[in-house]
């Protein structure tokens, strides 16, 4: 089974789909404040409704038998390869995602904690446009950290490894 919603795997919308709410909050007017709020809540209640979505798809059977050694709803693509760095070698950065069976209830975990903290600022009146882009940004960030399989999504090199 294919997860994926208009061609882009379901971790990608998870981790992403906060960016794309900060694009929405930083178009919308200064003045037109409950739309920030409403913007921030949709979105990350989006991606509760994904977590739980990956979750409920997650099965806990394979656990080790992938050859990713557990890892499912594997997104890999290789994004950078420099075959002759004369002092690191081979220099091959991916775009790899996947979570296991520990990865799992932390991206569910991840998901409520951001949805609860955008209802928790809901008084926030001070650079409110601001403090939801960097509350969606923080949430991106938190979302890559247990998604992430490539440290840079990472770098490999033959002598470094």
């Amino acid at each position: 089974m294919a997860f994926q919603l208009f061609g882009i795997g379901w971790l990608s919308w998870i981790t992403f789909l906060p960016i794309i709410g900060i694009i929405i909050v930083l178009m919308i007017p200064k003045q037109a404040r409950d739309a920030m709020k409403w913007t921030a809540v949709g979105i990350t209640f989006l991606q509760v409704v994904l977590a739980v979505l990956i979750y409920l798809n997650f099965n806990y059977d394979l656990s080790g038998i992938n050859t990713q050694e557990g890892m499912q709803f594997v997104e890999k693509s290789k994004w950078i390869d420099i075959q002759g760095v004369s002092w690191v070698g081979r220099l091959q950065i991916e775009y790899f995602l996947g979570v296991d069976g520990i990865s799992v209830p932390m991206v569910i975990l991840t998901a409520l904690i951001s949805f609860i903290a955008v209802i928790a600022s809901w008084k926030t009146e001070k650079a409110l446009k601001g403090y939801m882009a960097m509350l969606l940004l923080l949430d991106t960030g938190m979302m890559g950290v247990f998604v992430s399989l490539d440290f840079f999504l990472s770098m490999y090199s033959g002598k470094l490894c």
